[in-house]
């Protein structure tokens, strides 16, 4: 790995952190790594990208309990594919598969001198520590309440904040989040993903505030001018802004609907949500997913 630093990108699922860094990744100056603290197999339970054991969503990281992570990521953003560790636990085909391509993009990546990017919003707590502890040039990507509701709500989701709560150093060094507590067992998922997205929203704008390897991120701001944004993202994480990516990036931005030609394509060994798009046009279906009462419902909650 060279002396530039690794690159996180996270925030809340479904804000755009598997766009943003595929669109970062089009530099051609970075290794992809998806989601390596999802607790679900795949993407996450994979030794040989993270070597330790995630025991929440949103774990929490900090200096009094990165014992273990401090190693197992160190090995991670210096791209060491743990082959061994990956073979003593996972030996599916797909986890073969897995491993190969894994493998040989860290391999590769650590010879050509290539960087890290972990694409994770399941780091969003824990952000100043990849800052601090591992020298990470961090993204922190913020969407508007309706666009994030609707989203999780035509998927289906939910949060159980019992996976946040059960953390006693995110509490001690997080208070805010106290104010998930009286939604616990709630069925009212609008009230809690806009709880979600309030506390989540607090917990960026501090942690920026404190780190300065730290950087805040409008999704709107990015689907309105992605060349633009792009470009100062491409800045601040020291990547080349390039012909070949700022080309790859206005191809990826302005595809049609439900593609998949270009370079970004759902390649079947990666969980990213991203696809190519039309991010003008993704941007105006977002505000569609809510009926009016329900999205009104939202900015009063987020208010």
């Amino acid at each position: 790995m060279g002396t530039a630093p690794p690159v996180l990108v996270t925030g809340l699922p479904r804000t755009g952190t598997s766009w943003t860094g595929r669109m970062l990744a089009a530099s051609g100056e970075l290794v992809y790594v998806n989601e390596p603290l999802n607790p679900e197999h795949p993407p996450g339970g994979s030794p040989g990208v993270l070597d330790s054991v995630v025991d929440h969503r949103f774990q929490y990281i900090c200096p009094d309990n990165e014992l273990g992570w401090l190693p197992a990521f160190t090995r991670t953003v210096a791209l060491r594919y743990g082959f061994r560790a990956e073979l003593r636990r996972n030996r599916s085909p797909y986890d073969l598969a897995r491993m190969v391509r894994y493998g040989t993009a860290f391999t590769l990546g650590r010879l050509g001198g290539r960087r890290a990017l972990l694409d994770d919003p399941f780091a969003l707590f824990s952000a100043g520590w990849f800052a601090d502890r591992l020298g990470c040039r961090v993204i922190i990507l913020l969407r508007d309440p309706v666009a994030f509701v609707g989203s999780w709500q035509r998927l289906g989701w939910t949060v159980y904040f019992h996976e946040l709560l059960e953390q006693p150093l995110l509490m001690r060094d997080q208070p805010h989040l106290e104010a998930l507590r009286p939604l616990v067992g709630s069925q009212d998922r609008i009230a809690k993903a806009v709880a979600l997205w309030r506390t989540a929203g607090i917990t960026a704008t501090d942690l920026a505030e404190r780190h300065p390897q730290i950087t805040l991120a409008r999704y709107e701001d990015l689907a309105r001018d992605p060349l633009t944004e792009f470009r100062r993202l491409y800045e601040w994480a020291d990547l080349t802004w390039s012909a070949r990516a700022e080309k790859r990036v206005r191809h990826a931005c302005t595809a049609a609907s439900g593609t998949s030609s270009g370079g970004f394509a759902w390649s079947g060994l990666s969980r990213t949500a991203y696809r190519p798009m039309d991010s003008r046009r993704a941007l105006a279906e977002a505000d569609a997913r809510l009926s009016p009462q329900e999205a009104l419902r939202v900015r009063e909650l987020a208010s």
